[in-house]
């Protein structure tokens, strides 16, 4: 195994447990949703490049660039989606939270 194998593993290994920790960690749903999207769908883009580095040109590197692909635009928008449907739903931003720009864009959704 090469060592630009090792480090890209090592950084996904990093970026995934980081996302880990923000989960566990911050406080409402919309940091979560933050620290978990960004952070794991970093982390599992570099190991899934250290596969295609790994194993070179065939069948298992078209696969992991598909993956690769899949993931850039299902992780974001599921987070869009998720947290849409959370703040109409009523969960509330955390108490250290300066600014709702959601409610500012679209103050007839705001709920008295």
């Amino acid at each position: 195994m090469s060592n630009l194998v090792i480090i890209l593993v090592s950084l996904g290994i990093f970026f995934n447990f980081a996302g880990c920790v923000g989960l566990i960690r911050f406080p409402d749903i919309y940091n979560r949703l933050q620290a978990s999207t960004k952070c794991v769908t970093m982390g599992t883009i570099l190991i899934l490049v250290a596969v295609m580095v790994h194993f070179g040109w065939n069948s298992i590197t078209l696969k992991a660039f598909f993956c690769i692909l899949f993931i850039l635009l299902t992780a974001p928008t599921a987070a869009h989606a998720i947290s849409r449907g959370s703040h109409r739903a009523g969960f509330p931003l955390w108490k250290g939270s300066v600014v709702d720009r959601y409610q500012e864009d679209f103050p007839q959704n705001k709920k008295e």
